[in-house]
């Protein structure tokens, strides 16, 4: 008798482990299914089993460069009136103090802390791997945004990281290419605003032709409304200069709007074009002071 096919997530990887962005919205996705996280879900079973899973998030956004390094980091819920359900939410996936000491290494000459016990695995994370990954069986690990720094310096460390890629492990960014939350519109769940459109379009050109140039989309005539701060933008550039390095461009996995002004594309990089099947939009925000959350 043969034996059985082993699933995908067996499978040891031909090349380096693809990578990917992903838009990530509210955290209330969590606990939705949609198209989006049909996409999500999607991609995580079209991988090879990762070794980890590095991940860029928006909500790590501090003023220094570090990555963690428990063994078993915390799940955090970085948000505040959302339902009880929300914060019951759980992602027990182990870390990999190894690990964080080579990607230490492997960035140098640029610095890179280790984070021992101040940080986690935050909703910018865990919400999108909850679809991707929901075994939390894989480890996974949080390299911080630092702050202070240009988008030129997130570009040229995210193209340090590529050698990690060829060790299987699994690099993310979390964030929103557009994500204005002061102008969001509770009338349009589904939609985007003309100015969200068309500064997620001139990103859309440059990252599926030539993600070496990203950082020039500050100079997009909407790039003030659609990036008012840094944070949420800044992980689509680790992923442009992993792209750089790779001599490739993304592909966009899914793309949509959720309530005026926060774009849900999702990019990758090494990875067959998907066809997610999921449907409905991204569930909307609760009615709170948008200029007072971190989401």
């Amino acid at each position: 008798m043969p034996a059985p096919t082993p699933s995908v997530h067996n499978v040891a990887p031909a090349g380096p482990m693809p990578a990917a962005f992903f838009g990530h919205g509210t955290p209330m996705n969590a606990l939705s299914r949609n198209r989006y996280t049909e996409a999500w879900r999607a991609f995580g079973e079209s991988v090879p089993r990762p070794r980890a899973i590095l991940v860029v998030s928006a909500h790590w956004y501090i003023n220094a460069s570090a990555v963690t390094a428990m063994a078993v980091p915390k799940t955090i819920h970085d948000f505040y009136g959302f339902p009880a359900e929300l914060f019951a939410v759980q992602y027990p996936a182990p870390g990999d103090p190894q690990l964080a000491e080579e990607i230490a290494d492997v960035v140098e000459p640029t610095w890179v802390g280790i984070d021992n016990d101040s940080w986690g695995i935050d909703h910018g994370t865990w919400s999108v791997l909850v679809h991707a990954f929901p075994k939390a069986d894989i480890p996974v690990l949080q390299l911080s945004i630092n702050a202070t720094k240009p988008f030129d310096y997130h570009f040229e460390l995210g193209a340090k990281l590529a050698p990690l890629r060829e060790s299987g492990v699994l690099i993310v960014g979390s964030g929103n290419v557009v994500h204005n939350l002061r102008q969001i519109d509770w009338g349009q769940p589904d939609a985007g605003f003309d100015w969200a459109r068309s500064f997620d379009d001139d990103v859309a050109g440059v990252m599926t032709s030539a993600p070496a140039e990203l950082a020039m989309s500050r100079r997009h005539e909407d790039f003030a409304l659609a990036v008012p701060t840094p944070d949420h933008f800044i992980p689509l550039l680790y992923l442009a200069g992993l792209a750089t390095v790779a001599g490739e461009t993304a592909r966009v996995l899914v793309d949509g709007y959720a309530m005026g002004s926060l774009s849900m594309v999702c990019y990758t990089l090494g990875c067959h074009e998907l066809e997610p099947t999921g449907q409905g939009g991204a569930p909307v925000l609760p009615d709170f002071p948008a200029d007072e959350t971190n989401i």
